[in-house]
């Protein structure tokens, strides 16, 4: 069974250090230690992401199916190569592992006349992070108004309490009743500006989406289709899930990511440690994935079952110890993703991945197309 939240994970007959979740149950989440800090990115990393090259819509709306988009693919030293994502059973051996993010996204958006609440993650104390952004003709931008104490009327005759501000840009409020049957609701799924419209949330949900809470999909996991699953088992692929709840990620900060909640079952952690002992590709399908894992990895470089809070940042200088690859989208310049990738591309491979998907007009974004990282030993 999965260690409790907020318990420290459990032991493991291997001796190792077992990493730290927060150990207080029912304490807020361990703060950011560095909040509004720009992370550091490879300087070959330092693009300007063409506006053509946002995905503005999602794949269905441009004639591919889920699983048709792009997969950019870099595999140690090798020049990246080209396929599409249905090639990934082939691009993968028997005894892999995808490890994918089971966490169902949350319409976490709700509008006011003039500004929108976005509701990020949910405390053990009943109060949510939230996000104040200015309405605009497209969609929204930051607002760096609100004061503590202010009261918000939302739809539904409902009212936000905001108490204190978490982080430069996200404030610790209070709903006047429960959160997630009020934005089901009154809330649509959180949108920015390069999607031109609304669509519906089951647009935002993957096909592994089974444990509600996440404020923006986990995006990794959409190319995946059923036809592409049953592919990937046929194959002699396993997959198993995790859960880690993502926030919001307001694409005009530069801020490291803030604590979120994770949770390892055992059995995963159980065919993570099997897949690298027997030699095989551990791939996490996301940046969260990564983020859960690596929490959850001891000194050993084991997989725990574990539950709890993770403000885990995956770097250079960190490494990775549970992972040998990783499925995700295109990152934006200055993203903190970019030093995770990093850490298990390298950086002159990740350079010359997205050189390749600039040159080559790979779309980005949670819509747009994909890249896989494989290890050289893959």
């Amino acid at each position: 069974m999965t260690a409790t939240p907020g318990a420290a994970p459990p032991t493991d007959p291997t001796p190792g250090a077992v990493p730290p979740a927060d150990p207080t149950p029912g304490a807020a989440p361990p703060a950011d230690p560095t909040p509004g800090a720009a992370p550091p990115t490879n300087p070959a990393l330092e693009f300007v992401l063409p506006p053509a090259l946002a995905a503005h819509e999602p794949p269905e709306a441009r004639g591919l199916a889920r699983d048709g988009v792009r997969l950019l693919v870099s595999r140690g030293g090798r020049p990246p190569a080209h396929h599409r994502f249905t090639d990934l059973p082939a691009l993968l051996q028997p005894g892999d592992l995808i490890v994918v993010n089971n966490s169902a996204t949350l319409p976490a958006a709700v509008r006011l006349d003039r500004l929108a609440v976005h509701f990020s993650t949910a405390r053990d104390d009943g109060t949510w992070l939230v996000e104040l952004r200015r309405r605009t003709a497209k969609a929204s931008e930051p607002y760096g108004g609100g004061e503590p104490g202010e009261w918000l009327p939302l739809p539904g005759r409902a009212t936000l309490r905001l108490i204190e501000r978490e982080t430069p840009r996200l404030w610790r409020a209070r709903l006047d009743r429960d959160v997630e049957p009020y934005l089901r609701a009154y809330g649509v799924p959180i949108r920015y500006s390069y999607v031109a419209r609304d669509w519906p949330i089951e647009t935002y949900q993957t096909v592994f989406a089974t444990v509600p809470g996440s404020a923006e999909m986990p995006s990794a996991g959409r190319p995946f289709s059923a036809d592409l699953v049953t592919a990937l088992v046929a194959r002699g692929v396993q997959i198993a899930p995790i859960t880690l709840h993502t926030g919001v990620a307001s694409p005009e900060k530069d801020e490291p990511p803030y604590a979120e909640r994770y949770a390892v079952p055992p059995a995963t952690a159980r065919l993570v440690n099997l897949t690298r002992r027997s030699g095989g590709q551990v791939v996490a399908a996301g940046t969260t994935v990564v983020r859960a894992l690596e929490t959850a990895a001891g000194g050993d470089g084991l997989v725990y079952a574990s539950a709890g809070w993770t403000r885990h940042v995956v770097t250079p200088d960190t490494g990775v110890r549970a992972v040998t690859g990783l499925i995700t989208g295109l990152h934006e310049p200055r993203s903190s993703h970019l030093m995770m990738l990093t850490a298990i591309a390298g950086a002159a491979p990740l350079a010359r991945a997205y050189e390749e998907a600039l040159r080559e007009g790979y779309l980005w974004h949670e819509f747009g197309d994909t890249h896989l990282i494989l290890s050289e030993a893959g």
